[in-house]
């Protein structure tokens, strides 16, 4: 009898410092009200930026994907990013997804993004057909929200004063496995790519 190859869901991220992870669970902790049952926070330790999302691949293709990933960082050397400002999609009137977003050099952080979904894509992956907004999710809100309840958590996040910067210095990308469970994601690193040093 043979065995199917595993499947893994997986996706192609910059991981971020402690201390960024640190903020955004201060930001959580501002934000977070017990009134607000409709509101399903992501747990700030497993964020990360995500610059493309595989979906299922067999744990064969971890090598492939990981070459196509040294061909995408080719001549893009270590660049520096920086997490600030927090608004939601579509917009704060209408909330659905609570998201911080990325400043510094997002020009790098763009070409690198468009070099992976190349390098992906060729490989048979589908192509992403939106635009590429770099942010980090903070939280969803439940499909079952009315939009009273999604207006006033956008008034809350409208409100909200982010001032603190954090650094991050983008050195590597790295292709993670997600593992969903009943308490969140587990997020596993597979491979990590380094990027030039200057």
């Amino acid at each position: 009898m043979t065995h199917s190859p595993e499947q893994i869901r997986c996706f192609v991220a910059i991981e971020l410092p402690d201390e960024a992870k640190e903020g955004l669970a201060r930001l959580k902790r501002e934000l977070e009200r017990t009134e607000h049952k409709f509101v399903k926070w992501v747990n700030p330790r497993g964020v990360h930026l995500t610059l493309k999302f595989l979906g299922n691949i067999h744990s064969k293709q971890v090598t492939e994907v990981t070459e196509a990933m040294r061909t995408a960082v080719q001549g893009i050397s270590r660049f520096h990013l920086e997490i600030s400002d927090v608004g939601a999609f579509p917009n704060l009137k209408q909330a659905r997804v609570l998201w911080v977003g990325i400043g510094g050099a997002v020009d790098k952080l763009s070409r690198l993004q468009q070099n992976i979904e190349s390098a992906l894509t060729a490989l048979g992956f589908a192509k992403e057909e939106r635009s590429f907004v770099p942010h980090l999710t903070l939280a969803r809100i439940k499909q079952g929200a009315s939009p009273m309840e999604r207006r006033g958590f956008g008034e809350l996040v409208g409100t909200t004063i982010f001032e603190d910067k954090y650094h991050v210095e983008v050195e590597a990308v790295s292709l993670m496995r997600s593992q969903l469970t009943p308490a969140g994601a587990i997020y596993t690193r597979l491979t990590t790519v380094a990027l030039l040093e200057i």
